[in-house]
């Protein structure tokens, strides 16, 4: 048996299958596109495909769209399954957990292996990934591009942390132009200078720092983000399924 965890965010829908042992079976990412619904259809058909039969495997849900999703046992909140999912991942009952998602950005404090307090950002992108689309597409590159350009900048910077005038600037910089290497850096500098001014109300250096959500897989960014906190901020190649493997571990606490 497996068991299941579906974490369906605003720009990418997550899937983890975890076995009795909590190894990861089974994992799958897929844009979220304009209906969870459509989405939600779409990981049962791939699940099915995989030998994963929604009735016979407990299934969780989380993230915006997880009342999308009628196959699942139960539904959690996304804080919640965060918490656990990076607990699961990098062995901590005591961190901070820096979670830069598509929308939003989560900033989760974990004491005990339970969730102490949060912090959510206001409804501006800012410091998000939709971010670092907007700015990847106003430079005509992907955003691994743009961040794999941002380590070869420097002393460029974007004042504004709204993403419509963040974007004026940058289409400024370009008129003027400066080279892709330096907005790429002020970019990726716009969003750690973000996070961490989010960040701020919790004490970085006392516990352990891990980056999760879709920018985990950025050296760069994780760099950035380590120097501007002060600390040393880690990750793990699964990180952006945190949401997903944390709803698998709840999954397994439903009996059949």
């Amino acid at each position: 048996m497996g068991f299941i965890g579906i974490d369906i965010g605003s720009t990418c829908a997550k899937t983890i299958v975890i076995d009795e042992n909590s190894a990861i079976v089974y994992k799958d990412v897929c844009p979220t596109g304009w209906s969870s619904v459509d989405t939600a259809n779409d990981i049962r058909v791939r699940l099915a495909d995989a030998g994963h039969v929604i009735g016979e495997d407990p299934c969780v849900a989380t993230g915006y769209g997880r009342v999308s999703i009628p196959y699942a046992d139960k539904t959690i909140t996304e804080i919640t399954c965060h918490c656990a999912g990076a607990i699961e991942l990098f062995g901590y009952r005591d961190m901070v957990v820096v979670d830069i998602g598509g929308q939003d950005t989560k900033i989760i404090e974990v004491a005990g292996g339970m969730v102490r307090n949060f912090w959510m950002n206001d409804k501006c992108s800012a410091g998000t990934g939709r971010f670092l689309e907007v700015m990847a597409n106003t430079l005509s590159v992907s955003p691994d591009q743009l961040t794999a350009l941002a380590a070869n900048g420097s002393d460029t910077s974007i004042s504004s942390m709204c993403t419509v005038f963040a974007e004026s600037e940058v289409i400024s910089l370009i008129g003027r132009g400066e080279s892709k290497e330096n907005i790429a850096f002020a970019v990726v500098d716009s969003i750690v200078r973000k996070v961490s001014s989010q960040a701020g109300r919790v004490n970085m250096s006392a516990q352990p720092v891990v980056l999760t959500g879709g920018l985990c897989d950025s050296e760069y960014i994780r760099k950035a983000l380590s120097k501007e906190l002060g600390t040393e901020v880690e990750t793990n190649p699964d990180a952006r399924y945190a949401g997903a493997i944390g709803a698998a571990t709840f999954a397994k606490k439903i009996k059949r």
